[in-house]
C-alpha cells in the first residue's frame, strides 16, 4: 500500500513536539534531573481518588450526558457564580440571557471544539508567542491560521500588542494566564484592555485559565464574588460572558492530569456548538472521572500551591545569579533566557544540560525564537537543586 498518499496534508504540516524529543532523549538517562515534565508531583488527594474508585465499583462506567454528570455540573455551576457572578444553569441548548458550561474531556479537548466549532479555512487565531505547545496545531487540524503575537520580553499578551495583528480573518484571541511555558500573571488591567479590544472590534476572547488556582500570593490581585482573592481574569469583567470563552480544567491543581478533565463556559450560542462537536467525537468526559471531580471542588489546595511558591522562589533567586528571568506569579514553570555571551542557541544549551544528565525544554518548542529554556519546578526539591546546579554553571560559562 502506498501509505505516503494515504496521510492528509493537516497531518503532514505538524511536527512532533519539542518536548517529546527531550522525553526520548531523557529516556536513555539514569536518573536524570528532571525539570522538563509540565505535570504536578503531588499525590491526588485520597478523597478525590476513592470518589472515583466507587464510581467504578458502583458500576458509573457507561456514557453520561454530554453536558457531563448533573452533580459535576450543579458544582461548577455554583464555582462560576461565587468566582466571575455567571450564570451557567440550565442546560447546554436552549434559550436565555446567560451562559452556558460543558464538561469536556480535558481542557484540550474544551479547546479543540472550540476551535472546530468557530475556524474555518481561511480564519485566523491570534495566540501569544511563547505558546502553549497545542495552540498553533489546534488551528492547524481546522485549515486556520495561528497569527502569533509576540510577547517579548515580560510575555504579556496586551492589547498593544494584539490589535495589530487583528484582521478581518480574526475570529480569535487566544490568552492563558498564568502562562505555560512562562508562568507569568497578566494584570487585571491588562486582561481588561484586551477584553475591550475583542469587544470593540467583535472577536472572541478564548480565556485559558488551566492554572487559575495555580496562582501565587503577589499576583492573587482580585476578588470574586464571594470576596475570595484570585488571580486576575477578563471573564470577571461586567457581562464578559457575552465575549470571553473561558476554558478550565482540573488536571494541574489536583494532579489528575491523566483523567483528561475540564470544562468550558461562555456564551450560550458557542457552548451549544460544542456540546454538538462533543456528541459526535468525545462523546462525553470520562465518567469516573467526573464524579472523582465532584469530591475534588471540595479539596483546599492551598498549602499544595505554597509549596509550589516556595520553588519559585528558590528558581527564580538561583536563575537571577546568571540570567534574566522573568516572575512566574503561577503555574510551575519558569522561562530564563540563555545568557547571549555563550554564543549558543537555547537548544544548543539543552543538549549541553543533556550531557549533564538535567533535562530542560528549548525555547524552539513553544515559540518562533530559540533564546530561552523551559524549566518546570514540579520535582522534588533534590532534583530541582541538583538541576539548578547544572543550569547555573552552564549559564555561567562552565563546564561547556
Amino acid at each position: 500500500m502506498g501509505v505516503d498518499r494515504l496521510i492528509a496534508s493537516r497531518a503532514r504540516m505538524i511536527d512532533a513536539s519539542g518536548i517529546r524529543r527531550v522525553f526520548d532523549l531523557g529516556a536513555k538517562l539514569k536518573d536524570p534531573n528532571n525539570l522538563s515534565i509540565g505535570q504536578p508531583d503531588f499525590p491526588v488527594p485520597e478523597s478525590v481518588k476513592d470518589a472515583a474508585v466507587r464510581a467504578i465499583t458502583g458500576d458509573r462506567n457507561g456514557y453520561t450526558q454530554t453536558g457531563g454528570i448533573p452533580e459535576l455540573r450543579a458544582r461548577i455551576t455554583a464555582e462560576l457564580a461565587s468566582d466571575l457572578g455567571w450564570d451557567v444553569s440550565g442546560p447546554v441548548s436552549g434559550t436565555g440571557d446567560h451562559a452556558a458550561m460543558l464538561v469536556t474531556s480535558g481542557t484540550s479537548g474544551g479547546l479543540m471544539l472550540a476551535f472546530l466549532s468557530l475556524l474555518e479555512p481561511g480564519d485566523e487565531v491570534i495566540v501569544p508567542d511563547p505558546y502553549f505547545v497545542a495552540y498553533p496545531h489546534l488551528a492547524t487540524m481546522c485549515g486556520a491560521t495561528a497569527v502569533k503575537c509576540d510577547t517579548y520580553p515580560d510575555f504579556k499578551m496586551t492589547a498593544a500588542r494584539v490589535a495589530p495583528l487583528i484582521t478581518a480573518r480574526t475570529k480569535i484571541v487566544l490568552v492563558c494566564s498564568p502562562g505555560n511555558p512562562t508562568g507569568v500573571v497578566m494584570s487585571s488591567q491588562e486582561q481588561r484592555e484586551l477584553l475591550e479590544l475583542c469587544r470593540s472590534r467583535d472577536v472572541l476572547l478564548i480565556s485559558d485559565e488551566i492554572y487559575d488556582l495555580f496562582c501565587f500570593d503577589e499576583s492573587r490581585t482580585e476578588r470574586d464574588v464571594a470576596g475570595k482573592t484570585r488571580c486576575p481574569s477578563a471573564a470577571r469583567a461586567p457581562g464578559a460572558w457575552e465575549h470571553v470563552l473561558v476554558v478550565r480544567g482540573f488536571g494541574k491543581t489536583y494532579g489528575v492530569t491523566g483523567w483528561r478533565m475540564g470544562y468550558v463556559a461562555g456564551p450560550r450560542a458557542i457552548v451549544d456548538q460544542i456540546a454538538k462537536m462533543q456528541q459526535y467525537s468525545y462523546v462525553c468526559a470520562p465518567s469516573p472521572a467526573q464524579w472523582g471531580c465532584v469530591e475534588a471542588l471540595d479539596q483546599d489546595m492551598s498549602g499544595v500551591v505554597r509549596d509550589y511558591q516556595a520553588r519559585r522562589d528558590l528558581v527564580v533567586s538561583r536563575l537571577r545569579e546568571v540570567t534574566e528571568v522573568a516572575l512566574p506569579g503561577g503555574a510551575f514553570y519558569a522561562f530564563p533566557r540563555v545568557p547571549e555571551g555563550l554564543g549558543i542557541s537555547a537548544t544548543q544549551f539543552v543538549e549541553r544540560c543533556i550531557e549533564r544528565n538535567t533535562l530542560v525544554i528549548p525555547g524552539s518548542a513553544f515559540s518562533t525564537r530559540d533564546t530561552h529554556l523551559r524549566l518546570s519546578f514540579a520535582t522534588t526539591r533534590t532534583q530541582l537543586e541538583r538541576g539548578l546546579d547544572v543550569l547555573v554553571d552552564l549559564m555561567r560559562g562552565s563546564g561547556g
